[in-house]
């Protein structure tokens, strides 16, 4: 199974435990295929250094346990104009890059679309139910 997260799960399987750890322990046991692009990686190290206040030391060792979770791909596919933020066009443009089958958010307006060029865009819980199916 080919999975793209948006950011806001790896930004939550960091902050607290809950189904997105979860999820992220999943990835790191390969229990699916999860794939990240540079665009989403530097949306992850902002948002833990500016938002999040965290240090380059904890960043890293962020980095350190996507790099173990994750298949790096660059975006071939450009998306735009599908959502109304910009910025949710490049996480879907990773997602139809990384040919997924689903794309784990928690952000409304992606969830809203609920299916692009049959990737299916549920959130987390929803994702973790397939799974222990």
């Amino acid at each position: 199974m080919r999975v793209v997260f948006d950011t806001n799960i790896f930004i939550s399987a960091f902050a607290a435990e809950g189904i997105c750890s979860l999820l992220l322990k999943r990835a790191r046991l390969k229990e699916f295929e999860l794939f990240v692009c540079p665009v989403i990686v530097e949306e992850i190290k902002s948002v833990l250094k500016k938002k999040l206040k965290a240090e380059n030391e904890i960043i890293e060792e962020v980095m350190d346990i996507i790099k173990e979770a994750s298949i790096f791909i660059d975006i071939t596919k450009k998306i735009e104009g599908v959502c109304r933020d910009k910025d949710d066009d490049l996480i879907l443009s990773c997602a139809v890059s990384a040919n997924a089958e689903y794309l784990i958010s928690g952000d409304k307006d992606l969830l809203e679309i609920k299916e692009y060029m049959r990737i299916k865009i549920i959130t987390p819980r929803c994702f973790e139910m397939k799974l222990a199916l």
